[in-house]
């Protein structure tokens, strides 16, 4: 007599299958229930193979999603201060470059023009770009000039040459990572300033210095100075940043791209006016936050 034991697992349930073999046909017909609850085990066996397969490929998809995406760029300039009557720069175009994509992706339709630097303080900014960018890290951004740069001193127009390293587009340091389908407001500070030299001929050289900032990375400072008709420098500076602007006709002003933490606001009026520099102490600045400073009157 032929006597075997198979244990197995079936639907959670532990099952005891024995065959006895008596004669040829009591054995065929154990043998065949056997055979019929492998034949079980193996179908569940493929249909979980099926659902292990079908779940790797929604997640492969959903990754060729993120790949695929898209986020919204804006991209606003403002100027920082300058003691000049107008600065005009003949902006072209803003490119982006990726740091795993060969090549720079420009964002397309921009709002290209010559612009007036002077007039974009107080709060005032332009709008250059608002556009739909592949997702990815975006490790630079270029702006673009032409050749129609100029700078206006005592009434007299001067032509800014551009140093020719820069005649391609100044590039700006990001390291900025666009997730599918966010914003982000970029704010391009132009430092007048410190952006225009003086020549030894007597012209004037264009090297742009520009902090790039992100909205949600840094904070502003607002507030409005009192009396009107004096200009007025306005600083936020600790231990390591310093960032100015002069109010605009209305006395208003805004410091853009001020990183997170505790700052010394300095309100430094023209040294005609005859008013006192006031000096306000441990201004708190948050990130994505505008810390407003309200009226601010000059003693």
């Amino acid at each position: 007599m032929f006597y075997m034991e198979v244990n197995f697992k079936l639907s959670g349930a532990l099952s005891s299958v024995k065959i006895i073999i008596f004669d040829s046909l009591r054995g065929y017909l154990y043998i065949e229930q056997l055979t019929n609850k492998i034949k079980i085990m193996k179908n569940l066996i493929k249909i979980s193979l099926v659902f292990i397969a079908l779940f790797a490929f929604i997640s492969c998809s959903d990754d060729e999603s993120n790949d695929d995406g898209t986020s919204r760029i804006k991209v606003s300039l403002t100027d920082a201060p300058g003691d000049y009557e107008h600065v005009y720069v003949d902006v072209q175009d803003v490119v982006v470059k990726y740091s795993d994509i060969e090549g720079e992706v420009s964002l397309g339709n921009i709002n290209a023009g010559i612009y007036d630097l002077l007039e974009l303080t107080g709060g005032i900014s332009v709008l250059l770009a608002d556009e739909e960018v592949p997702s990815g890290n975006i490790s630079q951004m270029r702006l673009v000039l032409g050749s129609e740069n100029s700078i206006v001193i005592e009434g007299e127009t001067y032509p800014l040459q551009t140093p020719s390293a820069q005649q391609s587009g100044l590039k700006l340091t990001i390291n900025q990572t666009l997730e599918n389908g966010i914003l982000y407001e970029f704010v391009l500070d132009f430092d007048v300033e410190e952006s225009i030299v003086v020549q030894g001929n007597g012209g004037y050289l264009l090297k742009p210095v520009i902090r790039a900032s992100t909205l949600a990375e840094s904070g502003s400072i607002s507030g409005t100075v009192l009396p009107l008709g004096i200009q007025v420098l306005v600083t936020a500076s600790n231990e390591v940043n310093t960032i100015s602007a002069y109010t605009n006709a209305e006395g208003n002003f805004v410091l853009h791209g001020v990183p997170e933490g505790t700052y010394t606001v300095t309100i430094e009026p023209e040294l005609a006016s005859g008013f006192e520099i006031m000096i306000l102490e441990d201004v708190e600045v948050v990130n994505g936050q505008i810390t407003a400073l309200g009226s601010i009157t000059l003693l």
